[in-house]
């Protein structure tokens, strides 16, 4: 008898060949059959009219923190994410000692926009080894994680408080290797970094790992090569183009490891200037790969909406002469804000700037704490501010003061019209991108994409008829399986691992998100329930059904070498 056969769906299996109708069965966590299955299992789900998929694979995560108190993973798991990768962007949660918690935990609330309270109350660091952390999620997950070692992490661990002061020396690099290859040994996954100038800490210094020099990312990137089943993960930079050193940097570490190497992240917005900048992000690509490395961009398969606010000061930071104000505590930034001084100095290092967050006038009120200013929820500054006679970026800042800077900003999201479209879908099928970027389980407070999977069945396949059902699918899940090297995960096939999704193609969407304070400590965040996602099932086992949570944990520990196959850049 089998565990589970999911009846009469259409199976579409990742491989991005044609659809057809069949049953799946399951046993022990694995496909046994895909076709006409005569005999009977424990447990029989009745697919007609639905489709049945692989999982979705999520490449880009930050549930390091979350993970240890919620084991679903939500909104994640709700949506069809059956496999996670965490680790991102430099910043982990192991190895750790007490002395660098002390300072990663702030960090990491600032830059990956976590409630600080929360982490506080429910993250209990009782792990130092990646080995040890990775045994404290054992048979506690109901998906299914792997984590990178993150380059900040080693910095601090290795260096204190110089490692936001200085380069490390040849001594310390040697130390954050060692560091490296006992994780990598004990099951991580691969080495992540950032040199992002968005990735600022809790004190507006930049975080470790935008300190370290080129040589040293290379080194830690050479030791990732001596491991099988590992990768490279880099922000390099949010400016609109990449310089020479960012295409060097990506091509020596993927080089130097023979793995690939993905960064975060492409976006996809009108105009010719912005096709401009892809083409020269992308030319990131062939620079590696005439240098014996390969280099790949995530590339969120969405439009992104932005909800900010001058309290978190995320973004903000990154307008030139801002840094400095917004790394002030709350109390004193509402009174420089106030200030006429330091608006005109602000004003003058936004001027100009190509980044949607400064335009002022188009930018609207998401939400607002105060009473007095619910009127204004869902305007335009712009329009605010000419009904009151003032400038929109006076009238902006005059909303968020009297607000304690709780409003809720949300800037002019790009993307959306039938020309980005066009391109989002065609550049699916260049072999330099692979869809992902979510960043689920931060930003709580300012972004959407935890959603960006059936986001993009939704826009792409159903509203748009842009690709096939088929072609997405292999997009969001097979392809960053394989780059990843995920054995026998990202697609349904006879000995695979079962991670299956049951859902309606004329329904499946991200639903509407909403702010809930569903976190320990009563911290809140954007989420959202899907539309049309009947089931999701993770090695076997039910994990979520018409939206809700079994209580099954099936997932498991993604382990490098044991789980994942090498990919090597010069394959």
């Amino acid at each position: 008898m089998q565990d589970l056969i999911i009846r009469g769906g259409t199976v579409v299996d990742g491989t991005g060949t044609s659809s057809v109708t069949a049953d799946v069965a399951v046993k022990d966590g694995r496909v046994t059959a895909v076709g006409k299955v005569t005999e009977r299992a424990a447990r029989e789900i009745d697919a007609s009219g639905a489709v049945v998929a692989p999982g979705f694979v999520d490449i880009h995560t930050h549930y390091d923190a979350q993970v240890t108190w919620d084991p679903m993973l939500t909104p994640s798991s709700l949506h069809g994410v059956t496999t996670a990768i965490g680790g991102n962007c430099g910043f982990t949660l192991a190895p750790v000692t007490p002395e660098a918690a002390a300072y990663l935990v702030p960090m990491l609330a600032r830059v990956e926009g976590m409630p600080i309270e929360s982490l506080t109350e429910a993250l209990h660091v009782d792990w130092d080894t990646f080995a040890a952390y990775l045994a404290r999620l054992e048979n506690q997950v109901a998906l299914n994680v792997g984590f990178l070692v993150g380059h900040s992490t080693l910095r601090q661990l290795v260096m204190g408080q110089d490692a936001i002061r200085r380069e490390a020396t040849p001594d310390e690099v040697s130390a954050m290797t060692a560091l490296l290859r006992e994780s990598l040994a004990s099951g991580a996954l691969g080495f992540s970094s950032t040199r992002s100038q968005s990735h600022s800490d809790h004190e507006g210094v930049p975080v470790p790992s935008r300190w370290a020099a080129v040589d040293e990312l290379v080194e830690l990137s050479r030791e990732v090569g001596r491991h099988p089943g590992t990768t490279l993960e880099l922000i390099p930079s949010i400016d609109m183009e990449f310089d020479m050193e960012a295409y060097d940097v990506m091509a020596r570490m993927s080089a130097a490891a023979n793995r690939p190497l993905n960064w975060n992240l492409l976006s996809v917005r009108p105009g010719e200037a912005e096709a401009g900048y892809r083409a020269n992000k992308l030319g990131a690509s062939d620079y590696a790969r005439e240098r014996g490395g390969r280099v790949v961009a995530l590339m969120l398969p969405q439009v992104s909406t932005l909800r900010l606010s001058l309290l978190a000061g995320m973004l903000y930071d990154t307008l030139p002469g801002w840094s400095e104000v917004m790394a002030l505590p709350a109390k004193a930034r509402l009174e420089a804000l106030g200030d006429t001084a330091v608006r005109d100095k602000l004003r003058a290092g936004a001027a100009g700037s190509p980044r949607a967050w400064a335009n002022w006038a188009d930018t609207v009120v998401a939400d607002a704490a105060a009473e007095k200013l619910q009127p204004f929820v869902g305007r335009r500054v712009g329009d605010i501010a000419a009904e009151q006679g003032k400038d929109p970026f006076d009238t902006l800042l005059d909303l968020a003061c009297e607000d304690d800077l709780k409003l809720g900003l949300m800037p002019p999201a790009l993307g959306g019209d039938d020309a980005s479209w066009a391109e989002r879908v065609r550049l699916c099928g260049d072999d330099r991108v692979v869809l992902g970027g979510s960043d689920a389980g931060a930003h709580l407070d300012m972004i959407d994409t935890f959603a960006c999977q059936t986001a993009f069945l939704e826009e792409a396949v159903r509203d748009r008829g842009l690709i096939s059902l088929e072609q997405a699918i292999h997009h969001l899940t097979a392809e960053p399986a394989r780059l990843y090297g995920l054995r026998d995960r990202g697609h349904i096939t006879v000995g695979g691992h079962a991670d299956l999704i049951v859902f309606d193609r004329h329904e499946v969407g991200p639903g509407d998100v909403t702010a809930r304070a569903d976190l320990p400590a009563g911290g809140w965040r954007l989420t959202s329930d899907p539309t049309g996602m009947h089931h999701v099932i993770v090695n076997g086992t039910p994990i979520v059904e018409g939206n809700k949570a079994t209580g099954a944990l099936p997932g498991h520990i993604l382990r490098s070498g044991q789980d994942t196959d090498t990919v090597e850049a010069r394959a």
